[in-house]
């Protein structure tokens, strides 16, 4: 431990190294099942703070803030981030990807080194913005929205461990309809940067014109952000659906198992019986809920639609649908609603590994996580209409959909209520299933619409408009949950122009750092001697 300290000092880079990957870390208490919201503007300060001018004083004069220094520290910020925030792909790996503890290290580690130079890569340009406080601060904010926005399709997406996810409940989350998760990130990071730049000394008396309306541009959206929770920019419509939900807690293990087969359509049975007896609209039932492929099973189907229209009744369930397509059997991760209305929805964005395997070719049967149960799946078309049940359209959202703020807030203004299927317990007991319900909570804050979302082992649960948790199952229980959602209409700001808008503004705002730090000003400004960007 001696040794390590005294490396440490000697050492202010290792020092900044290991600082950023702690910091990263700090980020991820900032998401549930932690939600300390502080964390993330601990976090995003003490990064920027690494990145700010004046960060490396103690090295020799000559040394020039490089590219590759912006990279690494950002590399080390977002290895910690990952590591923590994603601990759960290591329990997805090996308890139910069959893998073993070494192997799970081995896929784990790279993932993680993979996401963290995702992460990384936007601040290798942060050097070019140092020589002015403003053009920092701007340049900083837009970078940090660059870099979670890559994560949404950069090997078809890991949109995970977003900053504003922390600030569900913060003042910042008035600005969700307006620029999503990503706008909460760059407002987040804006006063991360110049809460850094005021302990680099970088905001001083002397500077009083920059240093005003820099404190002022950050601290602003905070109230604001609060009065504009107050907003209402959809409106609720007359439809009232009472829902019932069936959380049926099969076994990750048993799920596929033939002889378990009956058991898992005997808990469904069961709970819907019930769930009639309380007189419900619609009733719901997870992800992939039977094992079987829908045309597999036409009896149980027909059986299916015909209690529903027995009871009055709808009835949407996850399931995988079968269909032949240029003489080859494709399979969908399809949502089906059965009685006034028959439907299919097929499952658009797909998950990689889980769903699909890439390089299929070249990669599947060289170890056993790469052959998983529902690794066949392919996608379904785009421009697929909302599905009808119990009076309202309901916009299907499956599994990994939800995370997608593009997708949703594309997908949620032709319909009155957002509905997310999923079967959570490939993360098992981990930190991934919680952290999977804030983020359909925040789908609900976007678009202000109820959201329900029905899973096998949980977190089951029915989101207000707002994102908060109306009601919601204990995980890894059998049970059913009932409840009333409302239609609602309409479009929030961030529909309408969606994550483009938000792209634009991160445009102007490199511009105008870029512009600002080469135009002669008529007030001083601090002069970073040693370490300016090359």
């Amino acid at each position: 431990m001696s040794r390590l300290l005294t490396a440490l000092i000697k050492s202010p880079r290792l020092t900044a190294s290991v600082i950023g990957a702690v910091a990263g870390g700090l980020l991820t208490l900032s998401l549930a099942p932690f939600n300390y919201w502080w964390c993330s503007l601990l976090s995003i300060t003490i990064f920027a703070w690494l990145l700010a001018p004046g960060s490396f004083r103690n090295d020799d004069a000559n040394t020039r803030f490089t590219a590759r220094r912006g990279l690494w520290i950002a590399f080390c910020y977002g290895f910690g981030l990952f590591v923590t925030g994603g601990s759960w792909v290591y329990v997805s790996i090996t308890d139910f990807g069959n893998s073993s503890p070494f192997l799970g290290v081995v896929l784990t580690g790279a993932f993680v080194t993979i996401m963290g130079l995702l992460f990384a890569l936007p601040f290798a340009a942060i050097g070019r913005f140092r020589a002015r406080p403003l053009s920092f601060a701007l340049a900083f904010a837009a970078l940090w929205f660059i870099s979670e926005w890559c994560r949404t399709w950069v090997f078809t997406g890991f949109p995970w461990l977003f900053a504003g996810y922390g600030h569900l409940e913060t003042w910042l989350a008035g600005w969700a309809p307006l620029g999503s998760v990503y706008g909460i990130g760059i407002l987040l990071a804006f006063t991360a940067a110049v809460i850094a730049l005021a302990l680099r000394g970088a905001l001083t008396p002397l500077h009083a014109p920059v240093s005003v309306a820099l404190i002022a541009t950050a601290l602003i959206p905070w109230p604001v952000g609060l009065a504009l929770k107050e907003t209402q920019w959809t409106t609720p419509e007359d439809d009232v659906a009472r829902l019932g939900l069936v959380q049926a807690n099969v076994p990750q293990e048993k799920k596929w198992l033939p002889e378990f087969r009956g058991e898992t359509i005997r808990r469904y049975h069961t709970a819907t019986e019930a769930l009639h007896k309380q007189d419900v609209d619609v009733i719901i039932w997870p992800e992939a809920a039977l094992p079987l492929l829908y045309h597999q099973a036409p009896n149980l189907m027909e059986a299916l639609q015909r209690n529903a229209e027995e009871t009055d009744t709808d009835l949407i369930t996850g399931v995988l649908y079968d269909t032949e397509q240029d003489q080859r059997r494709i399979i969908h991760n399809s949502a089906a609603v059965f009685g006034h209305e028959q439907q299919v929805y097929h499952k658009r964005h797909l998950v990689p590994f889980g769903e699909y395997v890439p390089l299929e070719d070249w990669i599947r049967g060289t170890i056993e996580f790469f052959n998983l149960p529902t690794s066949f799946i392919r996608p379904g078309p785009e421009g697929q209409q909302p599905l009808r049940a119990g009076a309202l359209s309901w916009a299907p959202l499956i599994c990994y959909e939800i995370v997608y703020p593009q997708l949703v807030a594309s997908s949620a203004g032709a319909a009155d209520v957002l509905l997310t299927l999923s079967n959570d317990a490939w993360f098992g007991r981990s930190i991934g299933p919680l952290q999977h319900m804030q983020m359909a909570q925040m789908r609900a804050l976007e678009t202000q619409r109820y959201l329900v979302r029905g899973t096998n082992t949980g977190v089951t649960a029915i989101v207000a408009p707002d994102g908060r948790i109306l009601q919601q199952l204990p995980q890894f229980e059998q049970a059913t949950l009932t409840g009333e959602v409302q239609g609602r209409t309409g479009f929030t700001p961030f529909m309408h122009y969606g994550v483009w808008g938000i792209l634009a503004l991160a445009i102007v705002m490199l511009l105008s750092a870029w512009i600002w730090q080469r135009k002669p000003s008529a007030y001083p400004e601090p002069e970073f001697s040693g370490d300016t960007a090359d």
